[in-house]
């Protein structure tokens, strides 16, 4: 449960930091609960969609050497737009590929600043002689 917190914290940072660097990304609502909502609707749409959607794209992923990734996290974001009620809007598939590889960079350094990355490692074994 815990690190399902700071996913969620991290996700809803990520998108408020989007959607302030990029003007094509708008939270209607400026309040934290409604950023936590979309960060949810969010985390949600990346846990059960997304792998459907990058099992399916595996061909086209391959043959545009992953780039193609940057398309599945625009259209994740699009999807949150739909699902998100007018609380999020996204103003086109650009502004969703930008907005999701911004997101990608944000989630990252926010999760090596909070050592949520260290948690999904398994742990370090002894040295010898221990």
């Amino acid at each position: 449960m815990h690190s399902f917190l700071i996913r969620l914290i991290i996700n809803a940072a990520a998108l408020a930091i989007t959607a302030w660097l990029l003007p094509g990304i708008t939270i209607a609502e400026g309040s934290l609960a409604s950023v936590l909502l979309i960060a949810l609707i969010f985390g949600l749409v990346n846990a059960l969609v997304k792998p459907v959607i990058v099992i399916l794209s595996c061909p086209l992923l391959i043959l545009t050497l992953g780039l193609f990734y940057l398309v599945v996290n625009g259209l994740m974001l699009l999807l949150t737009d739909a699902l998100a009620g007018g609380r999020f809007e996204v103003d086109g598939i650009w502004w969703a590929i930008l907005g999701g590889l911004v997101m990608g960079i944000v989630g990252g350094m926010l999760e090596s600043l909070l050592g949520a990355d260290e948690e999904d490692q398994p742990p370090k074994a002894l040295p010898p002689g221990s």
